[in-house]
């Protein structure tokens, strides 16, 4: 598949996957800009990408797993959802929730892009069919 990609700022870097597609699902984005997260801060940093999906996909942002275990910083809307009709700049939300300031630089690696087709759905307004399981349950497997 080819989605249509536009650099809008001069040091963005194209999603790539670092192990190539057959070994990785998400393709690294990166930051065009340096900021500084204080703990317990949250900042969009910018990419400096704008993508066109075509309808039925979505991109998903999602945390890199390293950041998260070693600086504790994640993405609170994990996953992101960007839109097939959404022509903006792809920002990335990311939360501190280590104890010390973090340093990002122009071309870091601060998150996943994963693309991810979805199926369309309509409501259709009717009884339920019966199961063992009915309304019981709800937050547990039941299991004790």
């Amino acid at each position: 598949m080819t989605i249509k990609i536009k650099r809008i700022h001069p040091d963005a870097k194209l999603p790539v996957y670092a192990h190539g597609p057959e070994e990785d699902a998400g393709m690294d984005l990166r930051s065009v800009e340096d900021i500084t997260i204080l703990p317990a801060q949250t900042y969009a940093v910018a990419t400096g990408l704008s993508i066109e999906l075509p309808p039925g996909y979505e991109a998903q942002i999602r945390p890199r797993s390293g950041l998260a275990y070693k600086h504790s910083i994640t993405i609170p809307n994990s996953p992101g959802t960007i839109d097939p009709a959404y022509r903006g700049e792809i920002k990335v939300i990311l939360l501190n929730l280590g104890g010390a300031p973090f340093v990002i630089q122009s071309g870091d690696r601060i998150a996943q892009l994963v693309i991810a087709r979805y199926e369309p759905i309509s409501w259709s307004e009717e009884e339920l069919s019966d199961t063992q399981r009915g309304q019981g349950g709800f937050g547990s497997s039941g299991v004790k």
